[in-house]
């Protein structure tokens, strides 16, 4: 996180909102409040909370863009929804819990993204072998000692060697780049469709990527130009270099501990003092479920568990027929 003041917050934020000068101070503190808890000592690291924030004012006065703006600022991950289309657990429809397994999802994207560049020139670099590879097949005997025979011609692998460091130049200066080529992608075996129970199709999908990852891999014959060639063979290469395991665990530590919700019309679950017949499922209900998440519960991810104690909740709606108190 990077270390801004309130002060240089709130003028990074005046450069792209006009006015709303409280509401860029209030998230400016709460801002700065999380970086100061990153400082502090582990033993009360745990007791210092976020502070949420509930703003309030009529449509397209910059609320939601106070919030991406934020998110920018720290390079958090940031997941912006509408809490008028979450309904309460058990009824059809996205559950409250989605939200913290979507940005779970996006804080793994982050890192997955990070790590791909750092070992992007060693991914490139492997590929072009390959790339090499097909062009011109590599020499099986072994090399002789002698780099020239008796008759005074140059050994097979000095001469397939220094052919490959010719075409290695040319394809540096992209001038193989239009050339077709044939090789070898894996891709994943088409499973079975999966559907959840109603109102559960995490779970539905989770099954799915489980029954797809004991599948073997396949491998198909694709055709294409070297240079298309070349940035899937990196993408492939990338992947295998990426620990997975050290990239969930960083993202799940930055979503608990920096991670930033944006909820989005937080008046339409509000009662608004309007009388209702049966169960209001997308209200009172949303609110009941949203309650322990923003006070602090752990949520099961297929990532792992994911602890929202520390994660900033900011909250925003015009409440123009109900009222903040209407809200539980």
């Amino acid at each position: 996180m990077k270390n801004l003041t309130p002060t240089q917050i709130v003028n990074e934020l005046n450069k792209f909102i006009i006015g709303q000068d409280d509401a860029k101070r209030a998230v400016a503190i709460a801002l700065r409040n999380r970086w100061r808890r990153q400082q502090v000592d582990e033993s009360i690291k745990e007791e210092i909370m976020p502070n949420n924030i509930i703003l309030i004012g009529p449509t397209g006065v910059g609320k939601t863009e106070i919030a991406r703006r934020l998110a920018k600022l720290t390079g958090a991950p940031f997941y912006k929804v509408e809490a008028s289309k979450f309904t309460e657990v058990g009824y059809v429809g996205r559950d409250v819990e989605s939200m913290i397994r979507d940005l779970t999802e996006l804080g793994i994207n982050m890192v997955k993204a990070e790590q791909t560049e750092l070992v992007q020139e060693k991914a490139d670099k492997l590929a072009e072998d390959k790339i090499l590879d097909l062009l011109i097949p590599p020499v099986k005997s072994p090399p002789k000692v002698n780099p020239e025979t008796e008759n005074g011609e140059v050994d097979d692998a000095v001469r397939n060697e220094k052919t490959r460091e010719w075409m290695r130049e040319k394809l540096k200066k992209g001038e193989l780049d239009e050339k077709l080529i044939e090789f070898d992608t894996t891709s994943a075996a088409v499973g079975m469709q999966v559907v959840g129970p109603f109102g559960m199709d995490d779970m539905g999908m989770n099954i799915q990527e489980i029954i797809g990852n004991m599948m073997p891999k396949k491998k198909k014959k694709r055709k294409t130009t070297i240079k298309e060639a070349r940035k899937v063979m990196a993408q492939e290469e990338a992947q295998k270099l990426i620990d997975m395991d050290n990239v969930q665990k960083e993202a799940i530590r930055r979503v608990e501990e920096t991670g930033i919700i944006f909820l989005d019309e937080i008046d339409k679950v509000a009662g608004g003092g309007k009388g209702h017949g049966g169960p209001d499922v997308s209200r009172e209900g949303v609110q009941r479920d949203l309650l322990p998440i923003v006070e602090g519960s752990t949520v099961n991810t297929k990532y792992g568990p994911v602890r929202t104690d520390h994660i900033l909740f900011l909250a925003s709606g015009a409440f123009h027929v109900s009222k903040p108190s209407d809200l539980i």
